[in-house]
Parts: structure tokens; C-alpha cells; sequence
């Protein structure tokens, strides 16, 4: 992790600076003193299994944890928070800044021992809505699949057969993806450094792992991008998944924030990129729109990987809400991601055991609604508002609705 503030090579600055500074650090420290009590009162472990409400803060410096003596405190504070934010003007921040304290106070109320609901998990913690995904939007999702493996020259057969046809057929021998992963790395972060954000000579190296329910995770403070090797990959998905953790995911907006921090061209509650809060959905979404944000979706097998991961995420939303808001038994749950998501094994149980958390459970919807989101304010934004949309994207804080309201 550099030391210094990083060159923006953009030779802009972010519209936060404007914006109410005080609030945003009063945001952060409480935001960072919730993580700190809740770490203490579980003997250090966290709710999250040692990830705690903030997994990476680079902002000790910064600004530091505000003391909690318990959750009555945090909930006293947050409402005193709330009543400054109504200051704030109409717009994208005001937006923010309300979701993320309704957030911050679920997820007190979930540290207290009070029972939430999966719904109003989704609807506060994550801030999406709850319930499954369209039916109309996954019949549009399978027909956007269905072109894509046709253009890859997989046109025959049912769209299930297809599609693991091609990933039978590309998948990499399992000598070959942690030396490709380490090259595609190595792309991304020029692409990157020319379209984003200058992260200088920061680089991750690869670390297998198994037996995790996640496909591939940035372990920033190791210095590690973690690969989940029970699952083949074909050289599609790995691309995808360089860009989604590193570059220009999540490694790039941590040292964006802290850069926007130290400058003082971003508020401080920026730090809180990682938080599992209200910003969680457009902190996945950066990382899905990756490949697109830097302009590497080049050939038809990345049409073909695009297209299943957008299914997929859908898919693993709906699975959610269905096991856990419905209440559906688990094999009526692995029935419905096998028929709708063409999915490996070690994917299916992953998200059984993603959606079952009690905290992090509801956070599996935040990468359909954060790629949409991103998605759609990339596509308003345009070649022309280009840099000014990727100033505020990293920049500054946001849930999909004031992303949004801003686009």
C-alpha cells in the first residue's frame, strides 16, 4: 500500500470537497466505532467471521473510531447524525447519506441481538429492494445469453447445454490460471492506470484457496487477490474476476478513497468504501461494470462470460430471497440455480452458504443491484460525462439511488 497520495492522472477533483466535511467524518468515526464495539462485545471475531462491519479501512489516520460504550450510545449518535444530515440540499448526497444511516442503524439493531427480517435486511442494510428478480427480466437475461453463445459459435441445443458446452470446452487446465491470472493482471492495471485512476506499480499476487463460498475475494492488506480453486475457470472468467477485485474493482477504489481522503477532494466517509452497509451494492456493482469501465470486453467469449454473470447474479438473488424470505427447502433452492444459472457445484453451495449468514446473508442481492446501477449511470453518462461520472463513481460514496439521481 503506497504512503503517499497517488497521482490522479485525470487532473480533476471531485465535487465532495463542497460538500458537508464535518458530516462526513462524523460519519466515518461513527461508522468505524460501531465496527470496534461490535469486535469487542464478539471476543474479536465480528459478526461477519472475523470481517467485521468495515472488512478494510485504510483511514486510521484519518479519521479514527469515535468510543462507543455500547449500542444505546451508537443508537443516540446515529439519530443525531440523521438530524445534521437534514441540512444537507436535495440530491444524490442527501439520498446517500440518509440510506446509509438507516443502514448503519440495522445493522446496530442486528449487533443488539434484535431480529430483522430478511426483507428489511435487503430493504435497510443493503438498501435494495427485496423479493426475487423479474421473471421478465430473467427471460431478457437468458435471451442476451442465448445471442452471446450463438455469436461464440455455440448455437446449437438447449440454452443449459450451451452454455456449459462452452464452459466445458474453454475451461483452463487448473496449471494455467494462476500464471494467466497473474498476466491479466498485469493488463488491467495499465488499462486502469490510463482510464481511471494512476495506482502507480500497486499489483496483487494470486492466493488458491478452497473450500470458502466466494469465487474469488481482495484481501487488500495482504497484498492478495484469493482464488477459490474448486471452481474451474475459463480465461473469460478470470478476466472478469481480475477487474471485479483489483483493477479497477476494489483494490482501485481503496486507493482512490484514500487518495480523495488524504487530499482532501473527497469526504471522509469515502474511507467506508468497503463497508457491509448501504454502500456494499455500487462498491460490487464498480467491480462487475470493471471490464467495461476499462474498455476490455473484446472478444465473443467475454459476450458469453458478461452475459452469464449478469445471469448468474440475478439468479443468486432471487435463490436468496427464495431460501431465505420464502423459506424454500435447499434442494428446492439448488433445483432452481441448476435450472436457471447452468452453475458449477462448488457455486451453488457457495451461495447456500452465502444467503444462510445471518449478517452478510442479504448482500448477496447487492451485486445484481450495484452492475445495474453502475451499469445504468455508465450508459447515461456517456463519452462525454465520462470522467466526470468516474470522479463521483469513486469518489464519493453512493447506493444504486443516488448514483442514480445523479446520472
Amino acid at each position: 500500500m503506497p504512503h503517499e497520495p497517488l497521482p490522479d492522472p485525470t487532473g480533476t477533483t471531485s465535487g465532495a470537497a463542497t460538500l458537508d466535511g464535518a458530516l462526513g467524518r462524523d460519519l466515518c468515526a461513527l461508522t468505524m466505532g460501531m465496527d470496534a464495539l461490535e469486535r469487542r462485545l464478539s471476543g474479536g471475531e465480528g459478526a461477519l467471521d472475523s470481517e467485521g462491519l468495515v472488512p478494510i479501512y485504510l483511514g486510521q489516520d484519518l479519521a479514527p473510531p469515535a468510543a462507543l460504550n455500547g449500542w444505546p450510545e451508537a443508537f443516540e449518535r446515529l439519530d443525531a447524525l440523521d438530524a445534521q444530515a437534514q441540512g444537507l440540499p436535495q440530491g444524490p448526497r442527501r439520498v446517500f447519506v440518509a440510506a446509509m444511516i438507516d443502514s448503519l442503524r440495522a445493522a446496530a439493531q442486528l449487533f443488539d441481538g434484535q431480529e430483522l427480517s430478511f426483507a428489511e435486511k435487503l430493504e435497510r442494510l443493503v438498501g435494495v429492494p427485496s423479493g426475487p428478480v423479474e421473471a421478465a427480466v430473467m427471460d431478457a437475461l437468458a435471451a442476451d445469453l442465448d445471442a452471446a453463445l450463438t455469436g461464440a459459435g455455440f448455437g446449437a441445443g438447449r440454452l443449459s447445454e450451451r452454455a456449459r458446452r462452452w464452459e466445458d470446452q474453454r475451461a483452463l487446465p487448473p496449471e494455467e490460471v494462476i500464471p494467466l491470472t497473474d498476466r491479466l493482471m498485469l493488463e488491467a492495471r495499465e488499462r486502469t492506470n490510463a482510464t481511471v485512476f494512476n495506482t502507480g506499480d500497486y499489483n496483487m499476487s494470486v492466493r488458491p484457496v478452497s473450500g470458502v463460498p466466494y469465487t474469488a475475494r481482495c484481501s487488500f492488506n495482504d497484498g492478495q487477490m484469493d482464488l477459490n480453486l474448486d471452481i474451474r475457470f475459463t480465461a473469460a472468467a478470470l478476466k472478469h474476476l481480475v477487474c471485479h477485485e483489483v483493477f479497477p474493482g476494489h483494490s482501485t477504489q481503496l486507493l482512490y478513497t484514500l487518495h480523495g481522503a488524504q487530499s482532501g477532494s473527497s469526504t471522509l466517509d469515502a474511507l467506508l468504501c468497503t463497508a457491509n452497509a448501504a454502500t456494499g451494492a455500487v462498491q460490487e456493482g464498480i467491480g462487475d461494470q470493471g471490464q467495461e469501465l476499462i474498455d476490455w470486453v473484446q472478444d465473443a467469449d467475454d459476450s458469453v462470460q458478461l452475459g452469464l454473470r449478469a445471469l448468474r447474479s440475478a439468479a443468486a438473488t432471487s435463490a436468496a430471497w427464495h431460501q431465505m424470505g420464502d423459506g424454500w427447502a435447499l434442494e428446492r433452492v439448488r433445483d432452481y440455480l441448476n435450472k436457471t444459472a447452468f452453475p458449477q457445484a462448488a457455486w451453488v453451495e457457495g451461495r447456500l452458504r452465502f444467503a444462510a449468514h445471518p449478517f452478510k446473508g442479504a448482500f448477496i442481492a447487492s451485486y445484481w443491484f450495484g452492475d445495474r446501477a453502475v451499469r445504468e449511470a455508465r450508459l447515461r453518462a456517456g463519452q462525454d460525462r465520462r470522467q466526470e461520472f468516474i470522479t463521483f463513481l469513486y469518489g464519493e460514496m453512493n447506493t444504486p439511488a443516488s448514483l442514480l439521481a445523479w446520472a
